[in-house]
């Protein structure tokens, strides 16, 4: 399947209003838990933007950039992106990403961050391969409560809503290469290594223990890598044994 998207802005109330419906369904959150109108409104007025992935009239995904002040500097927080499910594996994230960075560079801004699931390989992947971040900090129940269950039984499993963050060097060496479609190697041979599983869902459903004893393992093996101040730059793909590969420095 090939689409022709157009990235703008969105900007009415109607636009934003779709990306509340887009939000809903991609997500799967209660209610209460989806960022409405008014919050994307006023992160518009504060500085921010939302920036929307159109299939002609049909909205496709968006990123929504929150204004923020990080390592004593003007940032972006990128608090979501979201693909509508017959959109994904068709690139969009990465459409809206590279927009992000676009209008940030233009805007003067050269970091953004944001938060993700350690334990999913392709956010890991899309994070720190295809856009170039880094990870250097680690949040335990960031979000304080996790809405990953079990549709079958319904009931909760244990796990914790643990976040990495991604930090996004806009004018990095990785990242520059990256956005000119270029490969970039990393010098040097990673100092450690953290697996994960390719399919946490899979996981989650088949054997809710060793889907909660793999989220303690990756969480204490990254608070370890970080208090020795490793930094992660990598990701290795692999059918078996994927992996966050750990530099020093």
């Amino acid at each position: 399947m090939t689409v022709e998207l157009e990235i703008r802005e969105c900007r009415t109330l109607e636009q934003l209003g779709e990306c509340v419906d887009l939000q809903r369904e991609v997500f799967a959150l209660p209610e209460v838990e989806l960022s409405p109108v008014r919050h994307f409104v006023v992160t518009r007025n504060a500085g921010g933007f939302t920036l929307g992935a159109y299939d002609g009239d049909r909205l496709a995904g968006y990123v929504l950039s929150v204004p923020a002040f990080l390592r004593g500097e003007r940032a972006f927080y990128s608090h979501m992106t979201g693909v509508r499910s017959e959109y994904q594996s068709l690139g969009v994230g990465a459409k809206l990403k590279w927009a992000q960075r676009e209008r940030a560079l233009a805007e003067g801004v050269r970091y953004i961050k944001w938060t993700f699931e350690p334990v999913k390989a392709r956010n890991g992947y899309f994070n720190l391969e295809k856009l170039g971040a880094i990870v250097c900090e680690y949040q335990r129940n960031f979000y304080g409560t996790d809405y990953a269950v079990s549709p079958e039984s319904g009931k909760q499993i244990g796990l914790q809503s643990d976040r990495l963050f991604a930090e996004w060097h806009l004018e990095s060496d990785k990242v520059a290469a990256l956005a000119a479609g270029e490969k970039y190697l990393i010098a040097g041979e990673p100092a450690a290594e953290i697996q994960i599983v390719n399919d946490w869902s899979t996981l989650v459903e088949a054997d809710p223990a060793a889907a909660l004893e793999l989220q303690l393992r990756v969480r204490r093996d990254f608070e370890a890598a970080f208090a020795e101040g490793m930094v992660g730059r990598s990701f290795r793909r692999d059918a078996d044994l994927p992996a966050y590969l750990l530099y020093r420095g």
